[in-house]
Order: C-alpha cells, then sequence, then structure tokens
C-alpha cells in the first residue's frame, strides 16, 4: 500500500495540472531518498522495539497469519506483508538451490518475558545479549523472524558461526529485496545492544530495506537519521504530515486501479486512448 501510495503521488506530481497541485515556493522540496508517505508509515512497518523504546505488554499486531512457508514444528504467526514477502523471499530461495525454515517469528510480551527470565537463571542473573528484554523484542512486532537451513534447526542454539553457510550468505545478499533487512549486524552491536543474528530477518518493506542495505544501517541509526530529516523539514517550513496526508489523499482522475492478486494495493494504470 505505502509502495502504492508513493507511486500514485509522483505520477500524479507530473500528469495534474500545476494550478492543483501549486504549493507554496517557502515550503522545502522533500529530498531525502526514502518517499515521504514510506516513512509516514501508517501500518507501523518501522515500529522499533530496543531497550530505549520498549513495546508496551499489550501491543499486539492485529493482522497476524499462521505462517506457512517451511517451518519446524510448531506453530508460528507474522505479520500479513512479512509473511507474504517471507514466502516469495522462501520461493526465490528454493529456484536459486536453498531451502530456508522459519524458526521463530512472533511472540508477544508473555511469552518473551517467559524466555527472557529463563535465560537470567541459566546465567545467574547475567543478560548475555542473546534473549531480548521483554518489549524490547523485535519479535514482539510481527515483523521479525528467524530463518536457518535445516541443519541448523537441529542445534541447541544458534550463534554467529551460521554466517558461513550457504543460505545464510544468499539471504545476506538478497533478502532486501523483499523488504527484509538482517536486523542485528555484526559491525552494529554497540548500538542494537543484540549480538550479531544472521538468522534474525527484520520486514520494513522493500524501499527502506534497499536504502538501509546500501547504506549499512541498522534499524536504530536509519530511525534517527529519517526522524532527523523530518524534523529539519519541519523546522525549516514543511508539515511532514500533511504533506503525506494530502499525497495519500489525492484524487484519482485518471482511473488508476490498485489492486494484486492478493487483493492488496498494486498500481495498474489506465490513460485514456492507450491500448
Amino acid at each position: 500500500m505505502r509502495k502504492a501510495a508513493a507511486v500514485l503521488f509522483l505520477i500524479l506530481t507530473f500528469i495534474m495540472p500545476c494550478s492543483v497541485l501549486a504549493v507554496s515556493t517557502d515550503i522545502p522540496d522533500w529530498d531525502y531518498p526514502v518517499p515521504a508517505v514510506i516513512l509516514y508509515d501508517p501500518s507501523d512497518y518501522l515500529v522499533l522495539a530496543n531497550r530505549q523504546n520498549l513495546l508496551d505488554s499489550s501491543y499486539s499486531p492485529t493482522d497476524l497469519v499462521k505462517v506457512t512457508a517451511k517451518h519446524v514444528n510448531g506453530d508460528f504467526e507474522l505479520r500479513r506483508a512479512c509473511h507474504e514477502a517471507l514466502s516469495a523471499m522462501f520461493n526465490a530461495a528454493k529456484e536459486a538451490g536453498y531451502t530456508l525454515y522459519v524458526k521463530s517469528a512472533y511472540r508477544s510480551y508473555g511469552t518473551q518475558s517467559t524466555m527472557y527470565e529463563n535465560r537470567l537463571d541459566k546465567n545467574k542473573g547475567r543478560d548475555d545479549g542473546w534473549v531480548s528484554y521483554p518489549g524490547a523484542s523485535d519479535h514482539q512486532t510481527g515483523l521479525g523472524v528467524d530463518v536457518l537451513n535445516y541443519a541448523w534447526t537441529q542445534k541447541d542454539g544458534m550463534n554467529a558461526e551460521f554466517a558461513k553457510t550457504a543460505e545464510a550468505k544468499w539471504m545476506a545478499e538478497h533478502c532486501h529485496e523483499f523488504g527484509f533487512v538482517i536486523r542485528y549486524l555484526s559491525d552494529k552491536q554497540a548500538i542494537t545492544g543484540i549480538n550479531f543474528e544472521p538468522w534474525h530477518l527484520r520486514y520494513v518493506g522493500t524501499e527502506c530495506a534497499a536504502y538501509m542495505k546500501e547504506n549499512n544501517l541498522s534499524l536504530e541509526e536509519f530511525t534517527e537519521e529519517w526522524q532527523a530529516y523530518v524534523a529539519s523539514y519541519n523546522a525549516n517550513g514543511g508539515d511532514f504530515e500533511a504533506y503525506c496526508k494530502s499525497a495519500l489523499s489525492l484524487p484519482d482522475p485518471m482511473g488508476l486501479d490498485i489492486y494484486d492478486n492478493s487483493g492488496d494495493e498494486e498500481m495498474s494504470f489506465f490513460f485514456p486512448g492507450a491500448n
């Protein structure tokens, strides 16, 4: 939906009369590499969960679906857009000769709290960075998923050695094409507060994932960067929220249909006189 809205806004900018889209020259141009309507994020795909940004114990996505992508024993859930993207990535991996498995997906606040306390008990009260503090878990967003190959699904624990596998290398190279990033990078541990987890993917959408990969940004860094840009944009006479709401509510004068085969929005153009 966000991608469709962004593309629609850009197209209308060019095809609508200037009088309709006229804006004050005092309003700054939006020149951040990611479109504003993507960052406006009404679907909350960019939600940040860490020790400085704790999710409430009642936080639970409303669009969770059962994971049907290949997975280990058990029932797993992910947010719908995340699962659709993951299924597409699994299919692409299969075509490339790799079989991927979901090891862990959405976790409620209560489940995370139990896991965290068990880890503390095992380590005599020491937080070793392998299990997130309750409310700080990316899994609670419903957008974080642990993905392994079959051999590693049979191990009792996971560690950075997984990064050496062919499947991990393929994911690191291609996951952004499906809207995912490696959530906890090897060179960002001081920022994320979490050990390197080459198996932990986080859905942020293809536009943001491509930008984060290109610039080697953690979700923390990306969030700080774009929010600073928005603050500067507003300070210089812009109105980020109004700008995005206006773009998302522009009329559809050309009869542009926005559907895909799953019922979600996708761009399909009809221009008068075109075949």
